[in-house]
């Protein structure tokens, strides 16, 4: 019989193994060349270590140098000795690349295009290679557009198991996306697509869930409700569905179609313009009620733009509230480069030189973000050392490219922190997360290498950083500095020192997460 197990890597591609009974998790993925990094293969080295981020699994023989109870406990696993007990997801600490794997490319049909409103659009692709496209309910391909060399990315609003694959489009004046589905689609298209991406993906039940949409972030959670469905779970399962005015209230019939299949099943929705024809006035957390967070113990899926993922956060935050699990997705653009918060679609590359920015092609690549929200410091730091190798990486690519205009924008990013931190406490920490992540991100978004600035963005860190983060949290004081000193060796050309610092700024950058992951706990 066996169980599929899925392998997320750090560069955001995920792969789905079938293993067999009394296979081991390593062996049944180096049968689909999969080469999840190894050495010893016995349990001796730890070098195959991974995280179940949901299953159970049988842990086989290992040593301590490779494997300790206590890490075993928090649900560390060897992949060459653990045998699946249930389908499965882990987090595997390598890129898709050294394990000798990527995503897939696929060629498909446009079946079907329906235009629910004056805002959104659903359209259906049937691949041509069907069987060989194994998603989990929630991931996301990124779709090239027809007659362009653009790609957008969206995620699957159907079924892992059936035939075809729908996504939902809010239409946007100058998204390239919306001008083909509006202007120049047809049925019997050829479109092409990679994937899947992304670690926002339904893991099993083991207690209530929780939904969360915002606009067309109903399309992920469509696929969880319908693999929900496959095998209906025990526990209560409810959704809220938020939107801003009449034209984005789409997709009615296919919840109350859901309330009839699936048992346990409730939703609401909510428009925050008045006047409309939902039930409800406001924001998405103003019908959330005591019940549907169940004292904590539920995992929340959120999908919807950054100001409603942080808001969400915020909110429960502000409750008191701390879920066993939040993962999220955010699938708007970054606030450096506007763009429409629905699609993902960025502004024209002029706009945003006229505001000293500079647009590349990697801007057109993936407007999803994705994650999972918790207070784990083992996450926090291992995606710190990621983000180290990144910027290491894009230090080499980049350094004595800028142009002049480049350059100013990078001092002028790493300037804007300054005001954010009094000396070895953050000021105003909603403004420093962003002011920071704007710097951080800023030589991905103009390198022109779209597979550097997926991986950047597949990192928790920012939000992390905002879930946890307090006016008067202890920082070092040489964080803005840090920024500061960066751009200056870029002008210099100094790769040396541009090295020293990025190595010197992570080791600092974890002493603070450490301590406002204590803060936080302890005032829990």
């Amino acid at each position: 019989m066996g169980h599929k197990v899925a392998l997320s890597f750090e560069d955001g591609v995920t792969k789905v193994v079938k293993v067999g009974d009394f296979e081991t998790i390593m062996d049944a993925a180096y049968k689909a060349r999969i080469n999840i990094p190894a050495d010893c293969r016995d349990g001796a080295c730890g070098t195959c270590k991974s995280f179940c981020d949901s299953g159970s699994f049988d842990p086989g023989d290992f040593i301590d140098d490779a494997l300790t109870e206590e890490e075993l406990e928090k649900g560390y696993l060897l992949t060459c000795q653990a045998v699946p007990e249930s389908d499965m997801s882990i987090q595997v600490p390598a890129t898709a690349e050294s394990a000798k794997t990527s995503a897939a490319a696929f060629t498909s049909t446009l079946t079907q295009l329906d235009k629910h409103s004056e805002s959104t659009i659903s359209f259906t692709l049937t691949p041509e290679n069907r069987g060989d496209l194994a998603f989990l309910p929630g991931q996301y391909v990124n779709i090239k557009v027809p007659g362009t060399d653009a790609e957008r990315s969206y995620s699957f609003s159907t079924g892992p198991e059936v035939d075809e694959t729908s996504f939902m489009v809010r239409i946007s004046p100058q998204g390239a996306m919306s001008e083909y589905l509006r202007d120049r689609a047809q049925v019997g298209d050829t479109v092409e697509f990679t994937g899947p991406y992304g670690s926002f993906f339904l893991r099993e039940p083991k207690r209530p869930l929780l939904l969360l949409a915002g606009g067309t972030g109903l399309a992920p959670l469509l696929s969880i409700l319908e693999k929900l469905c496959e095998g209906p779970t025990q526990y209560p399962v409810h959704l809220v569905y938020g939107v801003t005015r009449e034209a984005d209230i789409v997709g009615l019939d296919w919840l109350r179609a859901y309330e009839e299949r699936l048992p346990n099943f409730t939703w609401d929705y909510i428009a925050s313009e008045p006047g409309t024809s939902a039930p409800h006035t406001g924001y998405v957390t103003q019908v959330i009620e005591p019940t549907h967070v169940n004292e904590g113990d539920v995992d929340i899926y959120l999908c919807g733009p950054p100001p409603m993922v942080n808001a969400v956060s915020k909110w429960l935050d502000s409750e008191g509230i701390e879920p066993a699990n939040l993962y999220f997705e955010r699938f708007a653009p970054k606030e450096t480069t506007g763009g429409d918060a629905e699609t993902g679609a960025p502004v024209p590359p002029e706009q945003v030189a006229a505001e000293g920015d500079t647009l590349t092609a990697a801007e057109a690549i993936s407007s999803l973000e994705t994650g999972r929200l918790d207070f784990r410091k083992e996450d926090s730091f291992a995606h710190l050392d990621a983000r180290m190798g990144l910027e290491l990486a894009i230090t080499e690519l980049m350094m004595g490219r800028l142009s002049e205009e480049q350059m100013a924008q990078f001092r002028r990013l790493a300037e804007a922190t300054v005001d954010f931190v009094d000396g070895d406490r953050v000021g105003d920490p909603e403004e420093y997360v962003r002011t920071n992540e704007e710097f951080h991100e800023y030589l991905f978004t103009i390198s022109g290498n779209p597979t550097l600035l997926e991986s950047y963005r597949r990192l928790d860190i920012h939000a992390q950083m905002a879930a946890t983060f307090e006016k008067g949290t202890e920082i070092f004081s040489r964080v803005a500095q840090d920024h500061l000193d960066v751009v200056s060796a870029f002008e210099a050309q100094d790769r040396d020192r541009a090295r020293e610092v990025i190595m010197n700024h992570t080791r600092d950058a974890k002493g603070t997460m450490d301590t406002a992951i204590d803060a936080k706990v302890a005032g829990a």
